[in-house]
């Protein structure tokens, strides 16, 4: 008796099966866009509840170590899932060579953006 190949008729034919690595980055993207939830409301409440606030408050108010915490939370899982989404992007709609170039380029905009609003936040927060 012939064992029946559960693979699908293209899969046979290309001679390749699943990667399984998608389960992991569909996961990544909705724990990052759960995260970004709570920190997007406390952002959007402070900028409505303190809307007309003088520059010396808003830096007083980025000064707290709640705040400074709180906005690097935020900062990381911003561009964590700004990486996530363009990867999928990148990955779906370019088809040449710059495929690889796109995602490494990407990837280190995403970390330098997420670095230099870090060191933005830090430099407020232990600013004389």
């Amino acid at each position: 008796m012939a064992r029946r190949d559960s693979r699908s008729s293209l899969t046979r034919a290309i001679g390749r099966g699943s990667a399984r690595s998608g389960a992991e980055h569909w996961w990544a993207e909705r724990v990052s866009a759960i995260a970004l939830v709570p920190l997007s409301i406390w952002l959007v409440a402070y900028l409505i509840a303190h809307m007309g606030a003088d520059y010396a408050r808003t830096i007083q108010w980025l000064r707290l170590p709640s705040t400074v915490i709180v906005m690097i939370l935020l900062l990381i899982a911003l561009f964590h899932h700004t990486a996530l989404g363009l990867q999928i992007i990148i990955e779906d709609y370019v088809h040449s060579g710059m495929k690889f170039a796109a995602l490494v380029a990407m990837k280190l905009a995403c970390a330098a953006l997420a670095v230099a609003g870090i060191v933005a936040v830090l430099v407020i927060a232990f600013g004389s």
